[in-house]
């Protein structure tokens, strides 16, 4: 179709912190997906205390001006998830119920049991 548009990296900036996406150390944010970290946590839902975590962030550029169009965290990530979207279809699907993290089930090639 022709389209052509930018892609960027957080890398070397404050965006993660600015955004709440990474929790703890320098500047790091005691909030994710606009709930206390220390709640989550206690709830199951955050693994760690410090760390990058997932999330999503559009925006849109017009002339000099940036829109913040768009933000999601964890299920709102599922979407692009497409192991997600395959066991969503099956009989017992993702299983996940006593799975805090989401996708502990996930390994590398060669650690499947036999």
């Amino acid at each position: 179709m022709g389209w052509t548009f930018p892609w960027f990296s957080s890398l070397g900036s404050s965006f993660n912190w600015d955004f709440q996406v990474t929790l703890g150390g320098a500047g790091g944010a005691d909030e994710y997906n606009y709930q206390k970290a220390a709640a989550l946590k206690q709830a199951g839902k955050l693994c760690a205390d410090q760390g990058d975590l997932p999330g999503l962030s559009v925006f849109l550029r017009e002339g000099d001006i940036v829109f913040h169009a768009y933000s999601t965290y964890q299920r709102g990530l599922d979407l692009l998830i497409n192991t997600y979207n395959y066991l969503d279809l099956t009989p017992l699907g993702r299983q996940e119920e006593n799975d805090p993290r989401g996708m502990m089930w996930v390994r590398h090639h060669g650690r499947y049991p036999a």
